[in-house]
């Protein structure tokens, strides 16, 4: 079968790889679509501390193939999702709905694809980038065959990770105001759950101008091109302090939450200072191992303000991803707009180049 690899090297496309049956517990599923994002890059691009070669992709939707003898919830012909989140069901994180704090769900990586004879790893418990992959079945959520499988593909990571953080990682109420600074399939995400918690300011910040229309589109009221030197007091003069003329000593004035979607030390910091009293960043971006921020202490003291980090938007995969797309098939979130362009596996590079150039807002790939 048909997958993309990477060797340690350079990634390519195969076409004679092989996955194993499947055990008690999992499933084979049959990909029909699956969503690129700048995390599979950075796999091709061997920045993460994962074993190779391995399947590359993380984001897919299809039919299921096979299932284990201890499988129930699915059965073959179902449509699913597939989630990059693998957790073991039974521990109290999972028990009590945080999977993303299961002490299974890190470092799960295993061998069961095969090519020429020799063992390939799977890449973020899912190598979505194969004709048929295998996962856990807590990983395949159930979906109505109706909703287009290009659409779906892209919520089992960048959707969920986006509205998640809004849904809950934050508690955003109606009337707050908040900024969103990177304006990918996460940050658009992160907008329109806002648009549909209430928010009654959403302010996107990105460096490249070009995104206005689309963070519009998804929810925005206002949009800032990061390049401003003076970005900060932009966000001030949008939200400006209540009952004060200026900002004073302890920076009133701001957004009530600010999601950083880029996680990089002087966009953090940025955030922070974008921030009114009782204010909240929250960092949804994966930097470097040892990537560091700083950033004042009274900004945090006396007034509340807080950062917190997000893991995937903090998501249960069979809670949040019926609950998007039932939000989807209601029309109050967009998923169809968030791909902006479908490619045959066999254009795979088309697809890197155009997310890397900033051309899309998510490219998904086709079997």
């Amino acid at each position: 079968m048909r997958g993309i690899i990477y060797d340690g090297t350079a990634a390519s496309l195969v076409d004679d790889l092989e996955v194993r049956a499947p055990g008690p517990r999992e499933v084979i599923v049959a990909v029909k679509a699956a969503g690129l994002c700048h995390s599979d890059i950075s796999y091709m691009h061997g920045l993460y501390p994962v074993p190779s070669p391995g399947v590359c992709g993380h984001e897919g939707a299809g039919v299921v193939a096979e299932v284990g003898s201890a499988v129930s919830h699915v059965a073959p012909g179902d449509h699913v999702v597939i989630s990059t989140l693998f957790s073991c069901g039974f521990c109290k994180a999972c028990a009590d709905g945080h999977p993303t704090l299961c002490r299974k769900s890190i470092g799960n990586a295993t061998q069961p694809f095969t090519r020429n004879g020799e063992q390939l790893w799977n890449f973020a418990a899912t190598s979505a980038f194969a004709e048929r992959t295998i996962v856990g079945d807590m990983q395949c959520v159930k979906i109505d065959p109706a909703i287009p499988l290009t659409s779906a593909a892209v919520v089992g990571c960048g959707v969920v990770t986006g509205m998640g953080a809004v849904f809950n990682r934050a508690t955003v109420t109606r009337g707050q105001r908040a900024m969103v600074i990177g304006v990918g399939g996460v940050g658009l995400n992160c907008i329109q759950a806002l648009k549909v918690q209430g928010a009654s300011t959403i302010i996107a910040v990105d460096t490249v101008p070009e995104k206005e229309a689309l963070a519009r589109q998804f929810g925005a009221t206002h949009f800032l091109d990061g390049r401003r030197p003076d970005i900060i007091d932009a966000v001030v003069e949008i939200c400006p302090p209540d009952g004060l003329p200026n900002r004073g000593f302890f920076n009133a004035g701001g957004v009530d939450w600010a999601f950083d979607c880029v996680a990089h030390p002087a966009v953090t910091e940025t955030a922070l200072e974008c921030l009114d009293w009782g204010g909240t960043v929250v960092v949804i971006g994966v930097a470097a191992q040892t990537a560091e921020f700083k950033g004042r202490y009274v900004r945090l003291t006396q007034i509340d303000r807080g950062i917190i980090g997000c893991r995937a938007g903090t998501y249960a995969p069979h809670r949040d991803i019926p609950h998007i797309l039932d939000l989807y098939q209601r029309g109050e979130v967009l998923l169809d707009e968030l791909v902006t362009a479908t490619f045959p596996v066999e254009r795979w590079e088309d697809a890197v180049h155009k997310l890397e150039a900033g051309e899309v807002a998510r490219g998904v790939l086709t079997f």
